[in-house]
């Protein structure tokens, strides 16, 4: 490499750190976070750690009843957040079930967004093969759906193909795109950064300007963290959870995403990324997820405030520093 790079090199990594406490505040500012139907006392512990206005999903996990998911979202509503519920397509019997669901949730919670996905069943219950099908039934909107929420996977699905998710991704797009929905997706979580922006930079390059929901897990122990990736097909091996900043050998260990985290904000692009912001998995718990981003979040600058990010923009090159971006 001559100096002439190596300075280039060098100026484009100062860029990003000087960069890099106005694109984590961005990052963190508008995040998303999810509940299950059980969640009802962890966020009310949690509210007044949550931003007013956060958009909240209601997971729609066998087991749960939708009485149970509608009185979740009802709280939601309650609390100054926007309930986001999920509608897990293979799981609904009729259209009929479907139909009474929404019903409910317009009625007792005002949903004006939901996020729709097939589901894991092999088989589907009822008349909806995938996440498609409710998109395209135009029940969403006649219940006061405005906006959808659609599911991105950076690092694959164990299931399906990436010719079949880029292609279904393509589908919804145009489907919502038909209907007049606005959208936005939300990905699988990951524990490294680079397929992430990866898949960011080929999703731009697709056309779909959407924007996109990274998804991040909250604090956990690492035998949490390594049982959800197993289950969801999520690479965790040795040196990708060195990467995040644990050893897979320390189970008990409780790791956070501030690696991640940090990583995603030092190399986003806006002009190659677009719109990113952050929706985390709370595996650890609803309310220590939210105190974690609520302590996260008062260290980093008001994107307003200049004199703030320079100070902070010292703390993030220090971080840079270590983790060998120099």
């Amino acid at each position: 490499m001559s100096p002439a790079d190596r300075r280039s090199d060098g100026e484009q990594l100062r860029a990003a750190a000087r960069a890099a406490p106005e694109r984590l505040a961005a990052l963190v500012r508008a995040y998303s976070i999810e509940m299950t139907a059980k969640d009802g006392d962890a966020l009310r512990e949690a509210r007044d750690l949550i931003p007013q206005g956060t958009s909240v999903s209601i997971t729609f996990l066998a087991g749960e009843t939708a009485p149970a998911r509608v009185a979740a979202a009802k709280q939601v509503r309650s609390y100054g957040f926007h309930p986001k519920p999920h509608i897990s397509a293979r799981r609904l019997t009729s259209a009929e079930e479907l139909e009474a669901f929404l019903a409910d949730l317009a009625c007792q919670a005002q949903i004006d967004r939901a996020f729709v996905v097939a589901g894991d069943l092999g088989t589907p219950a009822g008349p909806y093969f995938d996440a498609l099908a409710v998109i395209k039934s135009g029940l969403l909107g006649r219940y006061g759906v405005r906006h959808v929420g659609i599911s991105g996977y950076p690092e694959g699905h164990p299931d399906f193909s990436e010719e079949k998710l880029w292609q279904a991704l393509s589908d919804k797009q145009q489907a919502l795109t038909d209907l007049g929905h606005s959208y936005d997706i939300v990905t699988q979580f990951g524990f490294d950064a680079k397929p992430v922006l990866d898949w960011l930079s080929k999703l731009r390059d697709s056309g779909i300007a959407a924007p996109v929901r990274v998804g991040v897990p909250g604090p956990a122990s690492v035998k949490t963290l390594l049982r959800f990736a197993a289950r969801c097909g999520v690479a965790a091996s040795a040196s990708v959870m060195a990467k995040y900043g644990v050893s897979i050998t320390q189970l008990v260990m409780t790791a956070g995403p501030n690696a991640f985290i940090t990583e995603l904000a030092g190399s986003l692009d806006p002009g190659k990324h677009g719109e990113v912001f952050l929706h985390f998995y709370p595996f650890g718990g609803l309310a220590k997820t939210a105190r974690w981003v609520h302590d996260f979040s008062a260290g980093l600058p008001d994107v307003e405030s200049g004199a703030e990010a320079r100070g902070i923009g010292r703390t993030i090159r220090g971080w840079f520093s270590g983790s060998g971006l120099r």
